[in-house]
């Protein structure tokens, strides 16, 4: 079984944006743009049947879109960093869709998640980095921003165990209700319905 993860997709022209980050960091093995998402809840290697009942309970979730946008960029790891990132400017929204995936996570028997949540674009993994030159790659792009971004759905993603970096596949999509609109409200069918499995 696949890992599986959920995570908000990144719009193709933020991903461009995104993209003009690469370069310039010697240690860094940089995420391909259609790669780009902001991970909402990790879950893990999970038997098709849980994954089936996790499909289940997310596509009950009943949260309105919202906008976001990108601003900053930092690393994690601040004494042997290990990843890049696109911090984000995010609403209250977003909280309360990650802790409501978690909460699910957690009813049909995952582990909690140890971390906190930080909302993040990872955009490089890094592999023994110089600190000074992931210091001085991170001080010519701290003004990084884009221009704000729709968020109308979130997916449950699959990944390749491997050391990170995709590819990633789109296994279910879970439509976000429109301006506070109820859930059931949404036309069936609307989205792209992928069984997991």
């Amino acid at each position: 079984m696949p890992r599986l993860f959920t995570a908000l997709e990144i719009p193709h022209d933020i991903a461009l944006s995104l993209s003009f980050l690469r370069g310039g960091l010697p240690s860094a093995r940089w995420i391909d743009a259609e790669n780009y998402h902001l991970t909402l809840r990790f879950i893990g290697d999970v038997e098709s049947r849980l994954a089936d009942e996790i499909v289940a309970q997310l596509d009950r979730i009943d949260c309105s879109g919202f906008t976001l946008s990108l601003k900053g960029v930092a690393a994690f790891g601040s004494k042997k960093p290990h990843s890049l990132y696109a911090g984000v400017e995010a609403p209250q929204e977003l909280a309360e869709l990650q802790a409501e995936i978690d909460r699910i996570c957690r009813r049909v028997g995952l582990p909690a998640d140890p971390r906190k949540f930080v909302p993040h674009v990872t955009i490089a993994r890094l592999r023994q980095p110089k600190v000074e030159e992931v210091a001085r790659y991170l001080a010519g792009r701290g003004n990084f921003s884009t221009l704000p971004f729709r968020v109308s759905r979130f997916g449950l993603f699959s990944a390749k165990d491997s050391v990170g970096g995709g590819p990633y596949i789109l296994e279910e999509a879970f439509p976000l209700a429109p301006d506070g609109a109820a859930h059931h409200e949404i036309a069936a069918g609307q989205m792209p319905r992928y069984r997991v499995g």
